[in-house]
């Protein structure tokens, strides 16, 4: 699996309170530990003890950075001043995450890793003209910071260096603030900073309505248990949600926060990005993860803040499209803490 003589290897960002495992390999988050209500650790991100399942794809996504372009594009198709570019169809009939071999399947070199109280790990990755179909060169960034003792912080660059070209990064992490071994995420609770969002044809793609959450079994505007109108939105929660309404720190936009009634833990997510995907983990299915836990349909969510599914089709969407020279910048900020 090595490219260009690079080996996927294990990092750890440990400032005594927060533990984080990221391999080099689709600068995937393997795990990552915080305390409870009452101090204990558990690792709650969906992952496998040893770098081999990922290598192997056995992972739907777990804990990777995905990329050229996130989520999907309809019918892998797009048209870019004039010239109709195809990509693979990965996820039939669109293509999904960036194609065949995203971002989430490279090897990215460690540019900077960094210990101490605010320790970080900088990724770099090279994506050349034609890979998985898409236009120009792209020299990409992702850093990684434990910006205090339970938050951490994500920055992803990306810089077209002679086409014009789609971007959109998204990081896919699977939660479940019980532990990743609790089972199902449907007791969890959830409040999206979203009065609207993006509806979806039966391939799961945007119809290119923007519509309103409220009266809907999509409103999070208040905090929500998961579980209560799952069983209306076909197999579970797998959209965009358009973050219109969050306060604002850092540059940064509240996105949602969730919270596991039984360890009290709570996740709160900041971003700059103009959509998140909240999905609940509606195609795992039996997967064998750490400890050799099973882990079974819900059994994670994720909230990856993103560019809007299909934008490059979608007109009405904000654009994903950036110029040579013109730098795409995305970062988010995880924030642990434990509910009262």
């Amino acid at each position: 699996m090595a490219e260009q003589g690079k080996k996927p290897e294990l990092f750890e960002l440990n400032n005594g309170t927060m533990q984080v495992k990221i391999t080099n390999y689709g600068c995937t988050i393997t795990s990552l530990s915080v305390p409870d209500k009452d101090g204990k650790l558990a690792d709650v991100v969906l992952g496998f003890d040893s770098l081999d399942p990922y290598l192997q794809g056995a992972a739907p996504y777990f804990g990777c950075i995905v990329g050229r372009v996130a989520n999907r594009i309809k019918n892998g198709k797009f048209t870019l001043n004039g010239v109709e570019y195809t990509l693979p169809i990965s996820k039939p009939p669109h293509s999904l995450h960036g194609g065949h071999k995203g971002f989430d399947k490279r090897i990215w070199e460690v540019a900077e890793y960094k210990t101490g109280d605010t320790p970080s790990i900088t990724f770099k990755y090279q994506s050349h003209d034609g890979e998985e179909g898409y236009p120009g060169d792209l020299s990409v960034t992702a850093t990684y910071t434990l910006t205090s003792k339970t938050t951490m912080r994500l920055d992803m660059e990306a810089l077209p260096e002679n086409k014009a070209t789609p971007v959109n990064l998204a990081q896919h992490t699977y939660w479940n603030l019980a532990g990743h071994d609790s089972g199902s995420i449907l007791n969890h609770y959830i409040q999206i900073w979203a009065n609207h969002y993006t509806p979806v044809d039966e391939t799961t793609v945007p119809t290119g309505e923007i519509l309103p959450v409220n009266g809907t079994p999509f409103d999070f505007t208040s905090e929500k248990r998961i579980g209560q109108d799952i069983d209306k939105v076909g197999l579970g929660y797998d959209h965009n949600y358009v973050l219109d309404c969050g306060d604002e720190k850092m540059g940064l936009k509240h996105a949602a926060r969730v919270r596991d009634p039984s360890s009290k833990r709570v996740l709160d997510l900041w971003t700059n990005a103009p959509g998140v995907q909240f999905y609940t983990g509606n195609y795992v299915n039996g997967i064998k993860g750490k400890g050799g836990v099973v882990y079974g349909k819900h059994a994670g969510l994720c909230l990856e803040t993103q560019g809007f599914p299909n934008a490059v089709n979608q007109p009405n969407f904000p654009s994903i499209v950036y110029q040579p020279r013109q730098k795409y910048q995305h970062s988010m900020l995880f924030e642990f803490s434990v509910a009262e």
